[in-house]
């Protein structure tokens, strides 16, 4: 297969190696990723600079680029100026802590995936449990696994699939749930602080409760040593609603 890479982490992000390693023996690979850090930037995009891709050396990888933008800005290079065909997959992670509930509207790792959707590219995005993880390469093959299914298979256009991985090696996963997006709401704060000249700060912070659910939300499925497999959707058109809607007369 023809596959692009990318993440939110960076290019030089270990889950991205990972990826290189696994599938550079057995499928074309191109990556374009940022160049530093970019978690929770969402699904922005760069307007008000010049975007600039350097050419950087990975092993086993004819093609890859560090872009000074978004992940989202990654993959509208790739598709406008970078590669020469269309990819078969657009794989992008593997990303450190777990992108499950209401932080998949602001994961990076996700917006790079969508991004790919909506040029009507089928796209993984690939998430592993922790802020340390310890099995990249376990995940890494089943994630070839799993885009070899959807090499197979296919997705719909404006689909993607959100894949979440226990920091296990496989044989010790209980297995693979098909699950869907959990919409409990993490506590969080601001701390406040005092800068060294008396200038207030505030660092922004979260609080990861035990999850809580039915078997079937993605939390709750990683929770329980469960690949957790959610397909998401670009179009988020409330359909039941819209129905609603046109029952309230709305006039001018």
């Amino acid at each position: 297969m023809d596959i692009l890479l990318s993440n939110d982490d960076g290019i030089q992000a270990e889950g991205l190696w990972a990826l290189c390693r696994r599938f550079a023996p057995s499928h074309r690979l191109t990556v374009v990723a940022p160049d530093r850090e970019r978690s929770a930037v969402g699904h922005a995009i760069t307007l008000h600079l010049p975007i600039r891709a350097n050419v950087v050396s990975l092993n086993g990888v004819k093609k890859a680029y560090a872009v000074n933008g978004t992940p989202a800005d990654c993959i509208k290079l790739a598709m406008t100026e970078l590669v020469d065909r269309k990819p078969d997959l657009v794989v992008s992670g593997i990303n450190p802590g777990a992108n499950v509930g209401v932080n998949i509207n602001y994961s990076g790792t996700l917006a790079a995936a969508r991004e790919a959707a909506l040029y009507g590219i089928p796209a993984i995005a690939v998430s592993i449990q922790g802020n340390a993880p310890e099995f990249y390469d376990d995940a890494a093959a089943f994630v070839e696994g799993l885009a070899q299914k959807v090499d197979q298979h296919g997705l719909p256009k404006g689909t993607l699939l959100n894949v979440n991985i226990p920091d296990l090696p496989l044989q010790r996963l209980k297995g693979i749930r098909l699950s869907r997006q959990g919409s409990e709401h993490f506590k969080e704060g601001m701390e406040k602080r005092v800068d060294p000249r008396q200038r207030t700060y505030y660092w922004y912070g979260i609080y990861t409760p035990e999850p809580e659910g039915d078997a079937d939300v993605d939390s709750v499925a990683l929770a329980d040593a469960h690949i957790s497999i959610t397909p998401l959707r670009c179009d988020t058109t409330d359909y039941d609603h819209l129905d609603t809607l046109k029952t309230w007369d709305i006039s001018i």
